[in-house]
């Protein structure tokens, strides 16, 4: 096939994957690819290269596949190198397409406009995948290649430079499709060792990751033959929806989540990372090795936290199909006592956060079970967005888990353009916020159906509470905020705000209720404190 030029084939392997939306900031250097995504699909045009990754990583998560974001060379990659560190860390499927200059002053360090030095090793840095494009004939290849590595898992981003003479010259593309990866093969040795002490447990756990999102069915079908609680990672929420009587969900660090993790008899562990902030920084005890069965589709990761006797290098849903004929039920009672530690841990978070604990109940209550709920790192995320806030699909569970603040307005934009109809809402604070404030003009321009909830308390409230408990003055973190009203306004957006608890309820059903965005702050000098200060789990060496 031959195309006029790279933006024609671009938008040819695009419509294949299934992309209707791309992300991006139009530059000389991707001028050919830009033009031709505006004239047949949708361009958004974000303020921040960081911000078109962000987006697209979300609009992937929101569909359960792959995001495409489009960003200029030299400076322009190097800005979306942070949120490509973001999808790596979390494994989340982008094909970041990224310009490069003309192929004839490639490395010769000349100072052409937009050059830098070794680009494509940048990206490979912070990439799963990283290509340059050599030649016309190579292009459909190249990026077809790079969308199938973004998708298999564990997936990440993969990035393609493309220099700006080749985008504009006619491309000859053979379309030749690239094949899924074979999976891993069970072992049959370690499978049936593992359904061995399976069939023994009498008081399992389970505790999901991200990895098991592609295993719901398998995993639902686990926990309901076994009679297991179900612990899970902040990546593996909704694998099996938040409202079902097993799932005790992120709270393995809690007294009563270390209690039943310290009597279970058996541990199945479905693709995580077993993260330092989940884990206590690794200070969280689970059963010893000899009782763990550790399923992974990257063999590197077994065994690498927490030993485990039982490694299953699988696809989860693999392994999980076939660990389920040797499942046995659990003792009554271990079952009943899971579903009071479930009650037991939200009704304590629920306690102890204190007024926020109405926006919490407003905004489940307001939601759809589809709703996409995008947090920014601070704390309404930490403390109970990530654990309170019940989630019903991985779909709707879009959070930065590389933990780096200021991505969750652009990670909104993505998730809520990714299905119009379907409301979606970003919990961020005032100082991640301003990180990118410049997208809530993106916000303004393309008019998604997404409410900004904003959490203003005059700083980054996290760094400031543990100076406050640890140190002996604050540094960098109190700062400047703008009246949001006038921002809002500014922008050309609707304004609302929270300042008591009884105004959650109706100020939330008004802003998700609208067909349009709707900034929302929350004035938490007036909402009031929590019971206590949320600090982050992390060391203090000198506390």
């Amino acid at each position: 096939m031959r195309y006029d030029n790279g933006g024609a084939l671009l938008v040819a392997v695009l419509k294949e994957l299934g992309i209707d939306t791309v992300f991006g900031i139009v530059s000389v250097h991707n001028l050919p690819l830009v033009e031709a995504v505006d004239r047949e699909l949708r361009f958004v045009p974000v303020r921040h290269e960081a911000s078109a990754v962000n987006a697209a990583d979300a609009y992937g998560r929101a569909r359960g596949g792959l995001g495409c974001a489009l960003t200029s060379t030299g400076t322009g990659a190097g800005n979306a190198a942070g949120s490509l560190i973001e999808a790596l860390a979390s494994g989340t499927s982008v094909l970041h397409i990224t310009g490069q200059v003309e192929s004839e002053f490639l490395g010769s360090g000349r100072g052409f406009i937009h050059e830098t030095k070794d680009q494509l090793g940048m990206l490979t840095a912070v990439s799963k995948h990283a290509v340059s494009v050599g030649s016309t004939d190579e292009a459909g290849r190249l990026l077809r290649e790079a969308a199938r590595a973004a998708l298999t898992a564990p997936g990440g981003p993969a990035s393609v430079e493309w220099p700006i003479d080749l985008q504009y010259a006619a491309q000859t593309d053979a379309g030749e499709t690239v094949p899924e990866p074979a999976r891993p093969a069970l072992d049959p040795v370690a499978l049936a060792a593992a359904g061995t002490l399976l069939s023994t447990a009498r008081r399992p756990l389970i505790w999901a990751g991200g990895g098991a999102n592609a295993a719901r069915a398998e995993l639902a079908a686990l926990v309901e033959a076994t009679g297991a609680g179900l612990l899970t990672s902040n990546s593996g929420r909704g694998a099996v929806p938040e409202d079902h009587p097993q799932v005790i969900g992120n709270f393995a660090t809690t007294p009563a989540g270390r209690a039943l993790l310290a009597d279970a008899d058996v541990l199945v562990t479905i693709g995580t990372h077993f993260r330092s902030n989940e884990t206590a920084d690794y200070g969280l005890e689970l059963p010893g090795a000899e009782r763990h069965i550790h399923i992974d589709v990257d063999a590197a990761a077994l065994g690498r936290v927490y030993p485990a006797a039982h490694a299953l290098h699988a696809d989860a849903a693999d392994a999980l199909a076939a660990l389920l004929p040797h499942a046995r039920t659990a003792e009554p009672e271990w079952t009943r006592r899971v579903a009071r530690v479930r009650e037991d841990v939200r009704a304590t978070l629920h306690d102890n956060i204190g007024p926020q604990a109405a926006i919490c109940d407003a905004l489940r209550a307001v939601l759809p079970r589809d709703a996409v709920i995008a947090r920014d790192v601070t704390i309404p995320s930490s403390s109970w967005g990530n654990r309170l806030l019940e989630m019903y699909a991985p779909e709707s569970n879009v959070f930065p888990r590389g933990g780096g603040i200021g991505q969750g307005l652009g990670m909104g934009i993505g998730a809520a353009l990714a299905d119009p109809e379907r409301p979606t809402v970003v919990i961020a604070g005032d100082g991640g916020l301003a990180v990118h404030l410049g997208e809530l003009l993106t916000v303004a321009q393309e008019r998604p159906r997404l409410t900004v909830l904003v959490f203003n308390d005059g700083g980054y409230g996290v760094l400031r509470n543990m100076q406050d408990r640890y140190s002996e003055r604050r540094s960098g973190v109190d700062l400047a905020t703008p009246d949001f009203d006038l921002l809002a306004r500014a922008c050309g957006l609707p304004y609302l705000r929270i300042a008591d608890a009884e105004h959650a309820r109706p100020v939330l059903e008004e802003a998700v209720g609208s067909a349009g965005p709707v900034l929302v702050e929350v004035d938490l000098a007036a909402l009031g404190p929590m019971k206590a200060p949320f600090t982050p789990p992390v060391k203090i060496p000198t506390a």
